[in-house]
């Protein structure tokens, strides 16, 4: 992608705390962990890198969901 860098806004699944963070596009998709600094709860996030569409798609999840 043109920019190695994103900035992008979410909210904490837990508590809707809105927080920055920046995204690392040069190591091409991504799944990490990260923790929100108001609840400290851990958050699954997703990153997906559509070079053709030039478009980043970040999902973040709870993990927190069972699977029976």
């Amino acid at each position: 992608m043109a920019q190695d860098i994103s900035r992008k806004t979410i909210n904490c699944p837990h508590c809707a705390h809105t927080m920055h963070i920046e995204l690392d596009t040069t190591q091409g998709d991504q799944n990490y962990y990260d923790t929100c600094p108001n609840c400290c709860a851990e958050l699954h996030l997703n990153m997906h890198i559509d070079d053709y569409n030039q478009v980043i798609q970040l999902t973040i999840d709870a993990d927190d969901e069972q699977v029976f």
